[in-house]
């Protein structure tokens, strides 16, 4: 269900400028009563400890939260430049799904050099008022809170801008530092539900192990679980009760499970809304307590395939011999890596798979086949293979298959997204060939893009269009609409050759993180002369939080901070009819 917070994942809290001084609300202005907790080495510490200083930061954090582990960086950088001005940090835990283990592993990964704390039934939490993860609080000598909220604007909802706009925690501090009242005493943090102990007794019919968990096998524990690409799994009652809230707030937004078609417009097999009935389910859960039930109700677990998703491949090739090492932070450009696959003859490939090595910072994967003598560049490009959260291995059906011909180069094109630690990457491609002799249709593809586009700066509803005629009978199997950052909405239509008009497919709210192939329930045939129109709408002003830059122009580039507009698709051949 939720596949990847930072890609998301989190919470839809509006980035707001900000509360001045004088309109600030909650915690603000409170005092914080001394509190005693421990670390995750079983150390003491209380906050009288910090009695010294004229400061003290406590930022709440989570370990399996991606805002948290992207922020943890910022932290120890903004804690290396103001300790010795006099300023104390220290991190708490209050999540009741993190154990002591995975606290020291977040304080090492992250090389932290102030407390990190647990706080064991979110009493402290409970005293401040923290919320999310990561939030902060900065106290001044007699311990009373003078800002409340974030630590700076870069990273919002599954996405990130190239820089912080505004560093409100460092601002703060140096406000502060200089005697002054802080200018904005209170902002949104956006980030995870810190996971509480439910404060009420559990009651009510619904129990997560006869109920929520056979929903959580069905619709989310693909992604979550140990191993695969969401950040935490949901595949036990002190995991999935801890990120209830979470839960619940993405559900009711409707921003997991990620599916952006308008429903009024087509059919899909790999539809992965949840019905009301499911999610008035969870909600009836949470609502009552989040009752456990009897563990002897719980389902089976669910058996998944280990390793490739599809049956062992023919071939695998990798990007490079040595691994890409994938920095902490900051945005990584696209990086290409081209290889020889040593395809001597004529290949028929009937399965594919593009495997991330390291799923915690692999974005989007797209690899395709250059043919012999085509430039990078130039637009030609064979078969394709993608993976992107969401995206599901490509198979055919028996006799089906693409052609790679010989010579063909193959092309990966990477999109890193930076974690919070270094990291490194061998991401790679599966093949499983067919034999020849028993192909009896070619899966033949395309594209309708436009190349030729400029969005002009803070246009927030810029249209580009695109079509491609069929010149024969073709199938429509699936369709694939591709932006980026600025990308706000795409839509497919066929205009048939006796000029009626269909809506194939809409997306009225486009993610870039979430590359989803929307494959057609049933294929549907698209007559010669059948032209495809792509419709695209690019938001290119300061409202979109994830813009880049929405005081430049933007034209084509492959890189995310450029633009593209392209609608993808893939065909079958219309089978001759039988003779009689």
């Amino acid at each position: 269900m939720l596949r990847r917070f930072l890609a998301p994942l989190l919470v839809i809290s509006s980035i707001a400028g900000g509360l001045s001084a004088g309109e600030a609300t909650g915690p603000v202005g409170r005092k914080v009563e001394n509190f005693s907790l421990r670390d995750y080495r079983g150390k003491v510490h209380e906050l009288t400890d910090f009695a010294e200083n004229e400061l003290v930061v406590a930022a709440f954090i989570g370990c399996e939260c991606p805002l948290a582990k992207l922020y943890a960086p910022r932290l120890v950088e903004l804690a290396e430049e103001f300790g010795p001005r006099g300023i104390a940090f220290v991190a708490i835990d209050a999540n009741s799904q993190d154990s002591l283990a995975e606290l020291a592993a977040y304080a090492q990964a992250h090389k932290m050099p102030f407390p990190v704390l647990k706080d064991a039934g979110n009493a402290v939490a409970d005293q401040m008022g923290a919320v999310r993860t990561p939030e902060v609080f900065v106290l001044d000598r007699e311990r009373t809170v003078r800002y409340w909220g974030r630590i700076d604007d870069q990273y919002v909802v599954g996405r990130q801008r190239p820089a912080p706009t505004r560093e409100d925690l460092k601002l703060v501090l140096e406000e502060l530092l200089a005697g002054k009242s802080p200018s904005v005493a209170e902002t949104a943090a956006i980030g995870c539900y810190i996971g509480r102990v439910p404060k009420q007794a559990p009651h009510g019919d619904v129990t997560y192990s006869n109920q929520i968990a056979r929903l959580l096998e069905k619709r989310c524990v693909e992604c979550h679980r140990a191993g695969e690409i969401a950040p935490f799994p949901l595949t036990s009652y002190e995991e999935v009760v801890g990120w209830g809230e979470t839960i619940r707030e993405v559900v009711e937004q409707g921003r997991m499970p990620p599916w952006f078609a308008n429903p009024e417009f087509g059919h899909f097999v790999n539809d992965a809304r949840l019905s009301d009935a499911e999610k008035q389910l969870i909600c009836n859960w949470l609502d009552g307590g989040s009752p456990e039930g009897d563990p002897a109700d719980l389902p089976e677990p669910r058996k998944f395939a280990v390793g490739w998703q599809i049956p062992e491949p023919d071939q695998v090739i990798y990007i490079r011999d040595e691994p890409y090492e994938v920095p902490a932070e900051g945005v990584v450009a696209y990086q290409y890596f081209k290889v020889d696959p040593g395809f001597e003859e004529d290949r028929w490939i009937k399965a594919a798979e593009a495997r991330p090595d390291n799923r915690g910072v692999v974005h989007h994967i797209v690899a395709f086949f250059v043919p012999p003598g085509a430039k990078l560049g130039g637009g030609q490009r064979g078969a394709m293979i993608g993976y992107a959260p969401g995206m599901p291995p490509t198979r055919f059906p028996e006799g089906v298959a693409m052609l790679v011909p010989a010579g063909s180069q193959l092309i990966f094109q990477l999109h890193y997204t930076p974690n919070g630690s270094p990291q490194k990457d061998r991401s790679s491609v599966g093949l499983i060939f067919a034999d020849p002799a028993e192909v009896k249709q070619r899966v033949g593809g395309g594209m309708a893009p436009n190349r030729f586009f400029e969005i002009p700066p803070g246009d927030d509803n810029y249209e580009v269009a695109s079509k491609h005629q069929f010149n024969k009978d073709v199938l429509l199997l699936n369709l694939t609409p591709h932006m980026h950052l600025r990308g706000k909405s795409f839509r497919y239509e066929a205009e048939y050759p006796d000029g009626r008009r269909e809506v194939l497919l809409d997306i009225p709210h486009y993610d870039f993180n979430w590359q989803l192939r929307y494959q057609l329930a049933v294929p549907k045939v698209l007559p010669k002369g059948t032209t495809l129109f792509c419709t695209a709408h690019f938001d290119n002003s300061a409202d979109n939080l994830a813009n880049p830059d929405p005081t430049t122009a933007v034209r084509w580039g492959d890189q995310t901070w450029d633009e593209m507009m392209i609608g993808y698709f893939s065909t079958l051949p219309v089978p001759e009819p039988e003779a009689q």
